[in-house]
């Protein structure tokens, strides 16, 4: 389990995605086969970190990512300090924001993943997403 505490700033959006990236590719997916797991799962992390800073940043001073690597699964998490649990709305082509759970819950779906809010005990809520790793290639 890595994990990754920034402060709820807009900046800390590309920070934490170059950092996942970075982690990523220490824990060995470099290249064609994971390519499409990397961007994936960095896409999440921006549109989850994004999110809290943007609606959390008021009760939660601090927007912590976690990482981790198991039994063939990916598994992102941003966790941050306010209990609202969000919802991912509708496609409304109407709005220019607000889509990005349903963007993350679309891309967890599409790459055969799972995704969902949990409260943490301190009363705030960790949004999470867990992404297969991509089969081995055959011989």
């Amino acid at each position: 389990m890595w994990r990754f505490p920034v402060p709820a700033a807009e900046a800390s959006v590309p920070l934490t995605r170059h950092a996942v990236r970075d982690r990523l590719l220490a824990q060995g997916m470099a290249g064609v086969r994971y390519q499409e797991l990397v961007d994936d799962l960095l896409l999440i992390v921006s549109e989850l970190v994004s999110n809290a800073v943007t609606h959390a940043a008021e009760l939660s001073p601090e927007v912590v990512t976690e990482l981790s690597v198991s039994g063939g699964w990916v598994r992102v998490s941003v966790e941050d300090g306010d209990p609202y649990r969000p919802k991912a709305l509708e496609n409304d082509t109407g709005r220019t924001g607000g889509r990005g759970l349903l963007l993350v819950k679309s891309v967890t779906l599409q790459a055969g993943g799972v995704c969902d809010v949990e409260r943490t005990g301190e009363g705030g809520k960790i949004i999470w997403a867990s992404l297969p790793m991509p089969p081995e290639p055959e011989r």
